[in-house]
């Protein structure tokens, strides 16, 4: 016997004008996919789902979806994927129950009610079951939509930008249900979004798109610092770490996150010590210099040693991009291209990165 088909996709769809062609492996956990308006992303998700058709192949938790070569091609209504959309699309005629029971049914297979437990508990939605879909505000609209695509039992969950529609207050009360469900769930999920906020704070994966194509595909840590790369260059271009909380400074309301490369100083929100997190450092934010300034000197207080890894041109002539190598971590800093020469920058320098804001991100 064969071994099962590992997790993958292989699509080709070509139009007038417009080609989406991408090879990407779909592990656990989100795969984000990333890139401007027009890249393609939502036409992947609507191939995977089979509601448009591209040659290629899909294959999910060992199962053929498609494959071109040999004549195979599983209908739209036998795929067993869940598939929440920019907006929420609830039946109106039916109470928020109603809702998940109808998936529950489509489902069909055995485990439903348990399966429909587990969404309920997950999203924590208990309190909304019996009250109408028009009485929910956007952000728990959202969570009753992404309950009831995992009240099918998929073996994939596709996100189309859901939180587009979503005023910034219901995007912060619906990301931490997300980041539960990509901890807890288990299977591959594919989520569309050109915000770099979510990609941050969601991704265990990212693929960044453009025109069609896949241009860079691997965990964030590094996509985001590749110099090669149009993220690079964009305005809200940096750096996740990934660190654990090991001390409180109650007077000042700061907490101390360390990583291999040093230490940072954040804000505290009411982080716990010995908590793993996730930091955010934009290339804006991180100056350079040859020398550690003395304590006190300065108001920058997070200041770490690096090593230059990499140097190129920054999205106005007059800027430079410097990849930092920093305890097994990159770091950006974006400096003006007479700084670099004037500093004498080249890969192997030491220099001290000087971080004037942290971003928490997790």
């Amino acid at each position: 016997m064969s071994a099962p088909a590992p997790d993958r996709l292989r699509l080709r769809l070509q139009r007038p004008a417009f080609v989406v062609d991408v090879d990407l492996a779909l592990p656990r956990g989100i795969t984000v996919l990333f890139g401007p308006s027009g890249s393609g992303k939502t036409t992947v998700l609507r191939c995977v789902a089979g509601l448009e058709r591209a040659a290629g192949e899909v294959h999910v938790a060992g199962r053929t979806w498609q494959d071109d070569s040999r004549g195979e091609f599983l209908p739209p209504w036998r795929r067993p994927l869940g598939y929440v959309f920019q907006e929420a699309s609830l039946f109106s005629h039916l109470t928020v129950a109603g809702n998940l029971q109808y998936a529950q049914r489509r489902g069909g297979g055995p485990g439903g009610a348990e399966a429909l437990d587990r969404a309920v508990a997950l999203l924590g939605i208990a309190p909304l079951l019996h009250r109408a879909t028009g009485d929910l505000s956007g952000g728990e609209r959202q969570r009753v939509a992404i309950a009831r695509a995992l009240a099918t039992q998929p073996e994939l969950l596709l996100l189309d930008e859901p939180l587009a529609s979503l005023d910034a207050a219901r995007r912060r009360e619906v990301l931490p249900w997300l980041e539960d469900l990509r901890d807890r769930l288990g299977i591959p999920m594919l989520y569309v979004t050109h915000s770099a906020d979510e990609m941050a704070r969601l991704a265990d994966t990212v693929v960044l798109m453009d025109e069609g194509r896949v241009l860079a595909s691997g965990p964030p840590a590094e996509t985001l610092t590749r110099l090669d790369l149009p993220l690079a260059r964009d305005e809200d271009a940096g750096a996740l770490l990934p660190g654990t909380v090991v001390e409180r400074d109650e007077r000042w309301h700061l907490v101390r996150m360390d990583f291999d490369g040093g230490s940072l100083w954040l804000r505290d929100d009411g982080l716990r010590v010995g908590e793993r997190v996730r930091v955010r450092v934009l290339a804006r934010d991180v100056s350079l210099a040859l020398q550690p300034t003395p304590a006190g000197a300065v108001s920058i207080q997070n200041v770490l040693a690096c090593t230059v890894v990499g140097l190129a041109e920054g999205p106005h002539p007059s800027q430079s991009l410097v990849a930092l190598e920093c305890g097994g971590h990159r770091l950006v800093a974006r400096i003006t291209a007479r700084a670099v020469d004037a500093l004498g920058l080249g890969p192997g320098r030491r220099v001290w990165a000087q971080v004037k804001s942290v971003g928490l991100v997790r």
